[in-house]
């Protein structure tokens, strides 16, 4: 069967080494109760391992040749492959009622904004694992006080716990990234609703890391009335990389009393 050829317009880099794709499958094997979505499959290498770990699957996949691929190498798959954008899916659409778990070998040219779309599915996503370029992932799994930590990492953390599980050398992939790549993997906290107004939330974090080298004094008084006493608070003497989620509530809640 022929090879497909990677797309560098897709961001596609062919993982070769199956033993790094099984050990990848096997971050959801504890999941074989809900339906799995692996975005970005190319040609299968961890598809195979999905399939064979008996899950309830399905593959969304850009690249037409990579379908063509696909619906050859993997007749089980027949009615199972969407041939879409996956940051243009309606997921509850495609996934259906309940919750599910997504995973992938992530294009590299767009893995920021997977994770957004699975943010955006918070309620439904019960764990997300996968891997991507090695910078982005250990900013999701960053914590307070690492130059990696910024608005995904707080945004993921406020709702999954995170971890960074082993990083991946160039030479495994047809053709080799040059970058390193990671692996992680986010699991649904218990958190149903934050302590404060979610959307503000959002404005806040990414408001504060817009200007992450100054206070939050400086960064944030944009978003306050003039004179509000809240600015007075020794929080705003920190920079954004110095708080945790929790304190990023403290900071929403003292923004929605200045507008009352």
């Amino acid at each position: 069967m022929q090879q497909v050829r990677a797309k560098k317009a897709l961001g596609q880099h062919f993982l070769t080494d199956l033993s790094i794709a099984e050990r990848i499958a096997g971050t959801v094997i504890d999941y074989k109760g809900l339906p799995v979505l692996e975005v970005g499959p190319g040609m299968g290498v961890l598809t195979q391992f999905l399939l064979a770990q008996g899950h309830d699957l399905k593959v969304v996949e850009l690249d037409g040749e990579s379908v063509n691929y696909l619906q050859a190498a993997f007749p089980r798959l027949e009615g199972r492959i969407i041939a879409a954008d996956f940051l243009r899916l309606d997921l509850d659409q495609v996934m259906g009622p309940g919750q599910w778990v997504v995973i992938g070998n992530y294009p590299y040219n767009i893995s920021s904004q997977i994770f957004f779309k699975v943010l955006d599915y918070k309620d439904r996503v019960a764990c997300c694992s996968g891997m991507l370029q090695r910078e982005v992932a250990q900013r999701i799994a960053a914590g307070p006080g690492s130059k990696t930590y910024g608005i995904l990492s707080v945004l993921l953390q406020a709702w999954y716990d995170i971890e960074y599980l082993f990083t991946v050398d160039e030479n495994v992939f047809n053709p080799p990234p040059k970058v390193k790549s990671g692996v992680i993997k986010l699991v649904r906290n218990k958190v149903k609703h934050l302590d404060c107004d979610e959307r503000l939330f959002k404005t806040v974090v990414k408001t504060s890391f817009g200007m992450r080298r100054k206070t939050l004094r400086n960064s944030l008084k944009s978003l306050f009335p003039s004179g509000s006493p809240e600015l007075a608070a020794s929080i705003f003497d920190q920079r954004p990389e110095q708080l945790g989620v929790d304190q990023f509530v403290e900071l929403t809640r003292l923004l929605s009393q200045s507008r009352q």
